[in-house]
């Protein structure tokens, strides 16, 4: 029954491999859909390479700049925080270059022109939303695209800081950036710094809704949720969740009052996520089963949340 349903580690890996590369192409159709066609900028690895692109008018590409310092960036932490960054890292690194490549020259330009003509605010709040929930799926896989992070990371190994903080000053700074720099737009004329102080704003929205799409989306993927399930089949059903689900399992003692006969109720504490894949372990043990499922405001411990608790001076 378990190898039934408890899904292998290749199938796993695969899914994970997948909603990932999701994740990167809704980022990379982020910029090229309503981002870098309009002139935007934004924070990271990714805004500095779309400045750096706007500055040559074009003849650097933001994926060819966006790869090379996220390899360069990559070998630093490697050498100072050590063989932390697994695969995933390094194939969404690739992965986002190839699609931040690919996906600018297959968006026709009449449909990013009508977004055009509507306003660029709404341009910005698009493409921060869509790069947003792009960036949140593929963490929630144990995605990262690297950048900006490992910055941060070799920041608060040496001094005490927010890894959250440091990353929102370099993403400033980044932005910032774009007034010494020259900047064209897509017809090869100069803008001048009225238009660039207009894309300063613009990118320092960007950066706050995608701030935000990441929040919502890491949030809800988190959400949690408590189970008790009343069965006859206890051990057998304790056991498959146990064992095959690999979730931890509590059995509680209990009284029917009706019936005033003594009992054992389980209660499991899992992921939203996984919620499906439970009632179909349920199912498949005992279809009698009673349940009361409820979400939960926070888990902490193994295989949940941190406690985190700010301690006194």
């Amino acid at each position: 029954m378990g190898n039934k349903l408890q899904k292998s580690s290749v199938a796993t890996l695969i899914k994970e491999y997948l909603l990932i590369t999701l994740g990167l192409t809704l980022y990379a159709l982020g910029w090229a859909m309503f981002l870098t066609p309009n002139g935007m900028i934004g924070g990271g690895v990714t805004g500095f390479s779309a400045i750096l692109q706007y500055a040559t008018s074009g003849l650097i590409p933001i994926s060819v700049t966006y790869f090379v310092l996220n390899i360069v960036l990559l070998l630093i932490g490697t050498k100072i925080l050590g063989t932390g960054f697994g695969a995933k890292t390094i194939y969404a690194i690739i992965m986002t270059s190839i699609m931040l490549g690919v996906t600018q020259e297959f968006i026709p330009v009449d449909f990013v022109d009508n977004f055009s003509q509507d306003s660029k605010i709404v341009c910005t709040v698009l493409g921060g939303i869509m790069a947003g929930v792009g960036i949140g799926l593929s963490m929630s896989q144990g995605g990262s695209t690297g950048g900006t992070d490992i910055i941060a990371l070799i920041w608060c190994k040496f001094k005490h800081a927010s890894p959250g903080r440091v990353i929102l000053i370099i993403d400033i700074i980044i932005i910032l950036s774009s007034l010494l720099l020259p900047s064209y737009d897509r017809e090869g004329v100069l803008l001048g710094y009225p238009e660039k102080i207009a894309i300063v704003v613009y990118g320092l929205m960007q950066v706050t809704v995608c701030g935000y799409a990441i929040d919502l989306y890491i949030s809800g993927s988190k959400q949690s949720v408590q189970a008790f399930i009343f069965t006859k089949k206890v051990n057998e059903m304790a056991d498959a969740i146990a064992f095959d689900m690999k979730r931890g399992v509590t059995v509680l003692p209990a009284k029917g009052w009706y019936s005033k006969e003594d009992k054992q109720v389980i209660m499991v504490v899992t992921r939203k996520a996984d919620l499906n894949l439970l009632l179909r372990y349920v199912k498949s043990i005992d279809p009698d089963a009673f349940l009361s499922v409820s979400s939960v405001m926070g888990v902490y411990g193994q295989g949940f949340d941190t406690i985190k608790v700010k301690s006194k001076n």
